[in-house]
């Protein structure tokens, strides 16, 4: 569980990386909280690197309908041989399929966690417009009930690591996490439409006409993102009524049934 204070102009970076074991070849999965500012709606951005490349990261922001400085909520990262899935709450959010044509870029090798804050002033708020102001340092995150599930692998000798955690892998795989239903889907789907604001895989700018293999390129979603990978007609104020409780579920309107 995190929950975060003031962070106009910062970042607050919850991540997996070898990059301190693997400094130009580091694969990276990440969680940003990118600085608000106040009454506004806060967004978080979601990254994947894989074998050093940095010149094509994948990005997705989105807004989320609840405030992370008032409220704690669960954010995951499943990662597995195959797949990757981002989950706020219950509700997975974003889906990474391993593909042949990805390559190296698909995060292979073993990673720690990390949590970070550090000035984005030049983009993380307002496109850098809005300046991290250090009259309100210190910065504060708060972390909970934090849980690895894995295979534990020395990050240097990577010893038989792949026979060894072949059963713990198998394990995560079956977990009910690790797999989508179509209910699942469908509340992944709802909240795309409605609190994503850009993704990698449609921004000419960065790209060109580039395409990405694990990019599904919806119909739906191309019609409302343009060139700058921008939702052409972003979501309206997403928190709703301020006498929401605070205990109501960050994605109550995208939660599937029970």
């Amino acid at each position: 569980m995190v929950s975060v204070g003031k962070l106009c102009g910062s970042r607050l970076l919850l991540q997996t990386s070898n990059g301190d074991i693997h400094p130009w070849t580091h694969d990276e999965l990440d969680f940003e909280f990118l600085g608000n500012v106040r009454e506004k709606d806060w967004r978080i951005q979601t990254n994947v690197f894989g074998n050093g490349s940095t010149t094509r990261g994948r990005e997705e922001r989105y807004l989320v309908p609840f405030d992370p400085t008032q409220e704690a909520h669960r954010y995951s990262i499943l990662w597995t041989p195959d797949t990757i899935i981002f989950y706020i709450d219950d509700i997975p959010i974003r889906e990474v399929v391993r593909t042949d044509d990805m390559g190296g870029e698909f995060p292979a090798k073993p990673m720690s966690v990390y949590a970070t804050i550090w000035d984005g002033s030049a983009w993380a708020t307002s496109y850098g417009r809005i300046k991290i102001d250090y009259k309100y340092e210190p910065y504060v995150a708060h972390f909970s009930d934090l849980a690895l599930l894995g295979c534990r692998v020395d990050p240097i000798q990577q010893v038989d690591s792949a026979d060894r955690c072949a059963e713990t892998v198998e394990e995560l795989m079956s977990a009910d996490y690790a797999i989508l239903t179509p209910m699942k889907r469908s509340a992944m789907r709802r909240f795309r439409e409605r609190y994503m604001i850009y993704s990698f895989c449609y921004d000419q700018h960065r790209y060109g006409n580039v395409t990405f293999p694990d990019c599904d390129y919806v119909s739906s979603e191309h019609t409302r993102f343009g060139e700058w990978g921008d939702n052409k007609i972003p979501p309206k104020e997403v928190r709703g009524s301020k006498r929401r409780s605070r205990k109501t579920s960050a994605v109550e309107d995208v939660r599937p049934p029970e």
